[in-house]
């Protein structure tokens, strides 16, 4: 039955962003779904049944296929937030199908294991190129030096952008993504429309250019796809180009310093993985798992579902904490233990059902080639300063991370 949320569960709170793995426990100790009366949702903590409601098709990230806002029981977004739902909901992670399922085969040419496969060299050559920066000047922020420039630079190559203009792509993404967090202040949705407006126009003049020149890109194979009868419209080709230059790389920076500042707070398990490079593949998953990159991923009631002796009603929205899940003792052996050799992990960083992330395979050899270009060429790796967490509770993630060899 619902269960009252416990006063450590505050995500504006900068103790619970430091850490929230603490309020994850004692929601998981208190009951199986809690309503959280400030953003009006119901929090799910246990892996069990984030991993059933991620699967369960009474639920979708979108209700407008099915319902209208007053018959669901919702107010309309404000008109001036526009251009960003616009772009927002043409997007396949926030369509069901059938739209979902049209638009992901199509991507999903692009994301094949071997076309995967074949951007490993690019990706860990650049992975090298990077690292050798950061070494030669002796140390820098790992996050601006490596971990954004790696999985930025793989998806916009992927699509065809420019290099010239790929300085562009992480302002964008992060203004725009600043609308995921829980109920986020008028300022941050002004931030969002306005990057949404411009990554919509730059986007449709560089679709209009791929037209007339296609070239060995992405956005062309659409376009070409587009007219040999898979049809996407227009916005839905914008914002797939959108949500693959987010997602694309969001989760890697993120998992990137995440992970190393947690190396560095774990010296043991630092030394374990400088001592054998082959815990590799093991140390990605559980550093993901550990201080997961996405704490939440929310899914709109479409039809009545009970949980645990709750009824959750149509129209109601549904909190699924990944980050408790990660932490569900049930699931994983001492939870909150980093253990780089741990071999059952079933974290679910990645998402589930229909909507499972289809980048993960490049994004796991993203992080596999920058941590092993780091255990290569600054096996003295040190950190060089406190890093600060940024105070968003949604996508976790450091403002920095300074590091010295």
């Amino acid at each position: 039955m619902e269960a009252t949320v416990t006063p450590l569960f505050d995500p504006w709170s900068p103790a619970f962003l430091a850490d929230p793995y603490p309020a994850y426990a004692a929601l998981r100790a208190t009951g199986r779904v809690h309503h959280y009366a400030p953003t009006n949702q119901y929090l799910i903590p246990h892996h069990a049944d984030v991993s059933a409601l991620l699967r369960d098709r009474r639920l979708g990230r979108t209700y407008e296929h099915r319902y209208a806002h007053e018959d669901f029981g919702r107010t309309a977004p404000p008109p001036e937030h526009e251009p960003f739902h616009t772009l927002n909901d043409h997007g396949m992670l926030d369509l069901e199908p059938p739209d979902h399922t049209r638009i992901r085969r199509l991507v999903s040419k692009a994301f094949t294991p071997g076309t995967v496969r074949r951007l490993q060299p690019y990706v860990e050559k650049l992975a090298g190129e990077l690292v050798a920066g950061l070494v030669a000047d002796g140390g820098g922020d790992l996050l601006a030096d490596v971990a954004e420039p790696l999985p930025v630079a793989v998806i916009a190559e992927m699509l065809g952008i420019p290099d010239a203009d790929r300085p562009l792509l992480r302002p964008w993404s992060a203004a725009i993504c600043g609308m995921y967090e829980l109920n986020p202040p008028e300022e941050t949705a002004r931030a969002a429309v306005r990057a949404s407006v411009e990554f919509t126009e730059y986007l449709r003049e560089l679709t209009a250019r791929r037209r007339s020149a296609p070239g060995d890109d992405l956005i062309s194979g659409l376009i070409a796809a587009h007219d040999e009868g898979d049809r996407l419209t227009e916005q839905e080709m914008i914002s797939t180009c959108v949500l693959l230059l987010n997602a694309g790389h969001e989760a890697t920076v993120n998992s990137t310093v995440n992970g190393w500042w947690a190396l560095f707070r774990h010296p043991d398990q630092l030394a374990a993985l400088r001592a054998d490079h082959s815990l590799v593949p093991s140390a990605v998953e559980e550093l993901m798992r550990y201080d997961t990159p996405l704490q939440l991923f929310e899914r709109w009631v479409l039809d009545d579902i009970e949980v645990d002796g709750t009824t959750i009603p149509r129209g109601s929205e549904v909190a699924l904490l990944f980050g408790s899940a990660n932490h569900d003792p049930v699931v994983f052996t001492a939870p909150d233990r980093l253990d780089l050799t741990r071999a059952d992990n079933p974290h679910i960083s990645f998402s589930a059902g229909i909507h499972y992330c289809i980048g993960a395979p490049l994004a796991r050899i993203e992080l596999a080639a920058s941590m092993r270009a780091l255990l290569t060429q600054a096996p003295t790796l040190r950190l060089a300063a406190e890093p600060v967490r940024k105070q968003a509770f949604v996508i976790r993630g450091l403002e920095g991370l300074p590091v010295e060899l």
